[in-house]
């Protein structure tokens, strides 16, 4: 996997000032590798162009590839990228503010703003729901920004079976803005392990390809249980 080195504020702000390299960005905030060939189908342009365009988003820094045989894939650089990506849409309006061309369209629109990841996290009106509950029941601090509070560690580690590393290069806790509730969520290493426990435990499941999520019965039940969320709508997988 290779990093593209730091590039100036301007040029940077140039790599994002494209329709296609931003639907790229905004499509990989799931977190998972795409194909060129993948990325170059979601936005609807020709390989060679979609090949271009990651070109320059790897050599800007933006993402990382790694290639397997004659295949190449991209992923976001990390979540510092994931977060500037996410806070730029926030600020835009990117995908909120526009109109769905299409009854698909609007469709896969509700159900991101219902629940999705937002790179390693938990957002949309699911994420900020969740985090809600945190700062209710005191597991989670919120001072200048998040942190996890003395009772939340116990409950991570009790309750989820996750031990949160203390001290690490990723901050533990970190309000990310939700660009559909224009709120915070929750995102750093424990929103990471969060939403990773749901997935695992088949609380939320994916809906299609994209990174639109589904809370399930089991996830109803758990988090009804564990921080007393209720009223989660129910939506097919």
């Amino acid at each position: 996997m290779t990093f593209g080195p730091p590039v100036p504020l301007a040029a940077l702000a140039a790599l994002l000032a494209d329709d296609t390299r931003a639907r790229f960005c905004l499509a990989l905030l799931d977190g998972r590798a795409w194909s060129a060939g993948e990325l170059a189908a979601h936005a609807g342009v020709a390989a060679s162009t979609a090949s271009e365009h990651l070109s320059r988003l790897v050599g800007g820094g933006l993402l990382a590839e790694e290639r397997q045989g004659r295949h190449r894939y991209v992923r976001l650089a990390g979540p510092d990228v994931a977060q500037l990506v996410e806070d730029l849409a926030a600020h835009a309006g990117t995908e909120a503010g526009a109109r769905p061309a299409t009854l698909r369209a609007a469709s896969a629109t509700r159900a991101l703003a219902a629940g999705r990841t937002c790179y390693d996290h938990l957002a949309g009106r699911l994420g900020v729901t969740i985090t809600d509950a945190l700062l209710a029941r005191r597991l989670l601090r919120q001072d200048t920004g998040f942190a996890v509070s003395d009772a939340g560690l116990s409950w991570f580690a009790t309750e989820l079976g996750v031990c949160l590393p203390v001290g690490g290069r990723r901050p533990l806790a970190r309000p990310c803005l939700d660009w559909t509730e224009r709120r915070h969520h929750l995102a750093g290493t424990a929103g990471a392990l969060l939403c990773a426990t749901a997935l695992e435990r088949g609380w939320v499941g994916r809906i299609g390809s994209g990174r639109a999520l589904a809370v399930t019965a089991a996830g109803r039940e758990a988090l009804a249980r564990l921080l007393g969320v209720t009223g989660l709508a129910e939506t097919a997988l």
